[in-house]
Parts: structure tokens; sequence; C-alpha cells
């Protein structure tokens, strides 16, 4: 299966602790982490995404906002950079340890925290960095997702 995401998600993701806006999406997050450690693949996608899912019932849900689609642009670009290939609505990803490693790097760093500016979450996740990202629930061996090989 591919796990949905909007560019913004995926800095949000680096820092996941278990903390979210209601129980509901706290289970669907933790969900999508367990599904992200086993190697699920990611698609960027325009819009509200699968961690966005338990929101979108609430008679104003942020994900709808133009705040949103500016963090999306923001982070969009960061990663891009980081990564060194576009990063847009279309586009999939796998975030296999190597780039989550990469990619934690470059947050506790500042490079790609441009989409963070203002985030009722941003200090969290500054604390959940400094902390050396130690009880994250987005986790991913250098084995996560690959077939076994035989061996003679």
């Amino acid at each position: 299966m591919t796990i949905r995401l909007r560019a913004h998600h995926l800095l949000c993701l680096l820092t996941y602790v278990g903390k979210g806006y209601s129980p509901a999406f706290t289970a669907n997050y933790d969900g999508i982490a367990e599904r992200l450690g086993r190697g699920e693949d990611i698609l960027i996608v325009s819009g509200p995404d699968d961690i966005c899912a338990p929101l979108l019932d609430e008679p104003d849900p942020h994900c709808l906002r133009d705040s949103a689609a500016e963090r999306d642009q923001l982070a969009a670009q960061d990663v891009a950079d980081l990564l060194g290939r576009p990063i847009h609505a279309g586009v999939r990803l796998d975030l296999d340890a190597a780039i989550l490693a990469r990619m934690r790097q470059a947050f506790s760093s500042g490079l790609v925290r441009k989409a963070c500016g203002g985030c009722e979450w941003s200090e969290l996740c500054s604390t959940v960095a400094a902390g050396g990202y130690r009880d994250t629930r987005v986790k991913r061996s250098a084995f996560a997702g690959q077939k076994p090989t035989a061996t003679t």
C-alpha cells in the first residue's frame, strides 16, 4: 500500500511522538507511523492526506486552510533542495533509513524548518529533535521493507 502525505507532513513525521489533536488523530497517526516503519512508500498529495483524515469532519479543519497549503509549499522546496529531487503532488518517495536520518539531521540543524514558522507544535518538535528523536514513532531500520535474500 501507499501512504498519501502532503509535503509539510514529511517534516511532521520526523518528530511525531504520539501527541496530537485528539485520540482518533493519534491512533490514526500511530498506524501511519507503523506502516512507514514497515517500508510502505509515500505519495505526495495536494491538500488533506492520510494524516488529516480524522480532522476533516470538524467544522473548520485547519487542513483546508491556506496556511496548510503554504506550509506544503515551503516544506516541498526545503525537502527537494535537501534530497536533490522534486517534491510535489504525484511524486513517490521511499522513506528509507538513510533518507529519514538525513531529513532528521537537516531538521535538527534548521535547514528544513521554513514550514514550521507559527506552527503550534514547533516547540515540541524542537524538543524532540534536541533529544535525538529518542521517542519518535516513525522508525526505519536499514532492512525494513527489504525482501530476504537467499544465502548459499
